[in-house]
C-alpha cells in the first residue's frame, strides 16, 4: 500500500508517524511535508492545491491511498477531481467531496445543516451588505458579548467576539462592507453566545457508520490565561479530564449520530474525517463549528493515543467498510506544547537554527513550521514544533512535554507555559 499525504503541518506529520506504524504500508509520500517528514517519509516538492500536479505522482509513484491534509484542497474539489478523472478509478482519497466539505467553507451552510438535523447549536442570523441595517438590529437583540463569523474560510481568524454593541456594529461594518477578510465576509453569520468550556470530538466516516476517535482540548489564544489574539493552536490535551461517560453518551446521540445520520441522508460523498468543535454549556454539548479534517494540533494528542491500525481504519472508510473495524484508544493521556517563532501570530522571522531536538526524551516531536538545510534543521513557519508527551493522567503528560520544551532551543522561541491550566478547576 503507497499512501501520500497533503500537507506541511504538524497534523500532517502526526499521521505521517501513524501511518508509518502499519503492517500494510508499503511506501509514504508526504507533500510538501516538513523536515519531521522527511525523516519518516519521503518528502514531495509538490502544491496541494495544483491538482494536475499530485495527479501526476499519483499515477508515477503508484499511489492508493491518498490523505487530505488540510481544508483548502476539500473545499476546492480535489475529491471530485479525483473521482472525475480518468484512470483514478482504484485511487482512494480520504476527504469529503466539495459540497459536504461546505461543512466547513460557509458558516452558513453548517448553520443550516445543524438545523435541518436538530443538531444543537447556537442561534444565528446570516447577513449581507445590503442587509446591515437588519444586521444592526438583531446585533440589538441579542445579549453581549455578540459573536461575528466570516462565512468562508479565513485562515482561522473570521471570528470576532465583541462585548461592546457599537464596536459590535462596527466590525460588521468593517466585514461586510470593507471585506475585512476578503470574499470570505461578503456573508456574515451573527450568532448568540454560548459561555462554557471548550472541548473537540473527532470522528472517521465512510458516510454511513463511524468511529468516535479520542476528545481533545486545545488552546487558541496566544497568551497564557487564554489571552491576546488566536492562533492555530498553542497547545492540545486529551483525553478531556472533564468529559466523564455521561458528557460522552449525550455527544453521541446528540451530536455524532444526527451529524452522520444528515451526511447520509444528504447522500454526501464523504469518507474522512469530521471535526466536531463544541461548547460545554452546563453539562450539555452544542456545536460551534465543523472542520472537515484533522484539527492542529489536535491531532498531535490524538494520534498518540490511537492502538489500532489507522491505515486499516482509512482504508475501511474508504471503502464503505468501516463498521468491520475495531478502533483501540490508549487509556494514557497525551498533551502537546506548541513552540512558535517570536512575533506569530503576526510577523515572524523564518530561518532560526533549532537545536536540542536529539536531547529530547520521554516525548515524541512533530514538526509543523520546519524545513531542512544542509545538516541542520530550520524554523520555516509561525508554529514550529509541537512536543507531545504521554503519561497516566494530564498532569504527568505535561510535564513531561514541559522538561522537553525546555531541552529545545531556537532564537525567539515561544510557548505558552500554562497549556491544561483550566482543567484543574474543571476537574
Amino acid at each position: 500500500m503507497n499512501v501520500l499525504i497533503l500537507g506541511s503541518g504538524g497534523r500532517e506529520h502526526a499521521l505521517a508517524w501513524k501511518i508509518k506504524q502499519s503492517k500494510q504500508l508499503e511506501q509514504l509520500y508526504v507533500a510538501p511535508g516538513n523536515a519531521g517528514t522527511a525523516e519518516l517519509a519521503e518528502n514531495l516538492s509538490l502544491s496541494p492545491h495544483d491538482f494536475d500536479a499530485v495527479a501526476e505522482q499519483v499515477k508515477d509513484l503508484n499511489i492508493n491511498l491518498l490523505l487530505v491534509g488540510p481544508e483548502d484542497p476539500l473545499v476546492n474539489g480535489i475529491v471530485d477531481y479525483f473521482k472525475q478523472k480518468k484512470g483514478f478509478e482504484d485511487l482512494m482519497v480520504i476527504g469529503p467531496a466539495k459540497e459536504p466539505a461546505m461543512l466547513e467553507g460557509s458558516k452558513e451552510f453548517a448553520k443550516n445543516f445543524m438545523a435541518q438535523f436538530k443538531v444543537p447549536t447556537a442561534a444565528y442570523q446570516s447577513f449581507q451588505k445590503h442587509r446591515i441595517e437588519e444586521g444592526y438590529k438583531f446585533l440589538e437583540s441579542l445579549k453581549p458579548p455578540y459573536v461575528l463569523k466570516a462565512d468562508g474560510l479565513a485562515a482561522g481568524k473570521g471570528v470576532l467576539i465583541i462585548k461592546d454593541l457599537e464596536e459590535a456594529k462596527l466590525a460588521l461594518r468593517s466585514m461586510l462592507v470593507e471585506e475585512q477578510f476578503g470574499s470570505a465576509s461578503q456573508n456574515v453569520v451573527i450568532e448568540e453566545f454560548l459561555d462554557g468550556i471548550e472541548m473537540s470530538v473527532f470522528v472517521l466516516t465512510d458516510g454511513e457508520s463511524y468511529k468516535i476517535l479520542p476528545e481533545a482540548k486545545d488552546y487558541k489564544r496566544i497568551g497564557e490565561a487564554d489571552t491576546g489574539l488566536n492562533t492555530g493552536g498553542m497547545g492540545a490535551v486529551s483525553p478531556v479530564p472533564f468529559a466523564d461517560q455521561s458528557l460522552l453518551d449525550k455527544i453521541e446521540q446528540k451530536i455524532v449520530k444526527p451529524s452522520v445520520a444528515g451526511i447520509k441522508e444528504r447522500g454526501f460523498d464523504y469518507k474522512g474525517f469530521l471535526f466536531i468543535g463544541l461548547m460545554i454549556v452546563e453539562h450539555e454539548p452544542y456545536v460551534i463549528e465543523y472542520n472537515v479534517r484533522m484539527g492542529d494540533p489536535e491531532t498531535e494528542v490524538v494520534m498518540p493515543r490511537v492502538k489500532s491500525d489507522l491505515l486499516s481504519h482509512l482504508i475501511a472508510a474508504a471503502n464503505g467498510r468501516l463498521d468491520s473495524e475495531k478502533l483501540e484508544i490508549d487509556k494514557e493521556a497525551a498533551t502537546t506544547v506548541m513552540l512558535v517563532s517570536g512575533g506569530y501570530p503576526e510577523a515572524y522571522e523564518k530561518g532560526k537554527v533549532i537545536k536540542g531536538l536529539d536531547e529530547v526524551a520521554d516525548a515524541t516531536i512533530f514538526h509543523a513550521g520546519t524545513k531542512n538545510e544542509g545538516e541542520e534543521v530550520i524554523t520555516n513557519g509561525g508554529r514550529v514544533l509541537a512536543v507531545t508527551a504521554r503519561g497516566e493522567n494530564y498532569k504527568a503528560a505535561l510535564e513531561k512535554s514541559y522538561r522537553n520544551v525546555n531541552r529545545i532551543l531556537f532564537d525567539q522561541k515561544y510557548f505558552r507555559k500554562d497549556i491544561g491550566f483550566d482543567l484543574m478547576d474543571a476537574e
